[in-house]
């Protein structure tokens, strides 16, 4: 489990990174607000399944967690379009 986790930490560490490099080049647009949305996403479904320990529940608790962060996600980005407009 610790070497598991230490992997996921790293991970997390290399797409936040990502993420401040993306800023820190000024980039922007809708595939960039996409990448770094699914990057949110991908890392919130890291946390919840290996440090929240959600990855050996059953699937009802794992869908509700996964369901609130898919409907913030999609939130934040129909706010960014509709905020574009």
């Amino acid at each position: 489990m610790e070497r598991a986790a230490y992997r996921v930490w790293l991970a997390l560490v290399l797409l936040t990174l990502l993420t401040y490099a993306a800023g820190r080049a000024g980039l922007g647009g809708r595939l960039v607000i996409a990448g770094l949305l699914l990057s949110v996403l991908i890392k919130g479904q890291l946390i919840a399944d290996v440090f929240m320990g959600l990855r050996g529940v059953r699937n009802p608790w794992r869908w509700i967690v996964t369901g609130w962060l898919v409907s913030v996600v999609t939130l934040i980005g129909v706010a960014f379009i509709l905020g574009e407009s």
